[in-house]
């Protein structure tokens, strides 16, 4: 739901609360949907997949990263729809690890689901699932194509890589670790690539970033200012 996403941000400032975003979907129908209902289903969707909630930590970085500009914007989208949407965090390692230009098999795919959910879900919800994440890495450009949909490979922005940073740290990584994690990975994003887009992140007053050797210090305050009040 990334067009939905950007176009419920664009009709909002940056002070926006949840009612503010419910507001737009429901009452201004700022996705154009074409009855009371849809427009209430699209506000509790995109409410579960990104918050829309500036008392959700994630989705006061993401909103921040969001309006420096357009770079990466699929990208961010993307992280946050890992970070809160376990299926789609499960088909990681098989959208991850395919071979660039190499064609998605669908049983990788389902299987990837299957080793994470088990036996709770049924044939026909994994197909819908596998369908809806290959919609999503098409969105975010980890594919391309329509019936055979081939991987490409994703170039991250700085805002991309500092969320994925963010995300990373929250998850308890630290140090140089942080730039071999599975969430820099999803970026297409080797370790060295990892550390200049940090510096550039550095530069643009994202993040605090000290590197000697292995020794890696972070510090993202500048990141949520809100969360250091808090």
């Amino acid at each position: 739901m990334m067009q939905e996403l950007s176009r419920v941000l664009e009709a909002t400032n940056q002070d926006a609360r949840r009612a503010d975003y419910a507001a737009a979907i429901v009452d201004g129908n700022c996705l154009s949907k074409p009855t009371a209902a849809t427009r209430r289903l699209s506000n509790q969707r995109l409410g579960e997949l990104y918050g829309l909630d500036p008392m959700i930590p994630l989705f006061r970085v993401l909103r921040r990263l969001w309006d420096i500009g357009p770079d990466g914007r699929p990208l961010l989208a993307l992280l946050a729809a890992i970070a809160r949407d376990p299926l789609l965090a499960a088909t990681c390692p098989a959208i991850v690890a395919m071979p660039v230009n190499s064609e998605l098999q669908r049983d990788a795919l389902k299987g990837a689901l299957q080793t994470a959910v088990g036996d709770r879900l049924n044939d026909s919800t994994l197909e819908k699932v596998c369908r809806n994440a290959a919609s999503t890495w098409a969105q975010s450009g980890h594919l391309e194509g329509r019936t055979f949909k081939k991987r490409r490979m994703v170039t991250p922005s700085p805002t991309a890589v500092t969320f994925a940073i963010y995300l990373a740290q929250a998850a308890g990584f630290r140090g140089a670790e942080i730039f071999s994690c599975g969430w820099l990975s999803v970026l297409d994003c080797d370790p060295s690539q990892a550390r200049e887009l940090a510096l550039d992140a550095k530069r643009s007053g994202l993040l605090d970033l000290r590197m000697a050797g292995d020794v890696v210090e972070l510090n993202l305050s500048r990141l949520d200012p809100y969360a250091v009040r808090a």
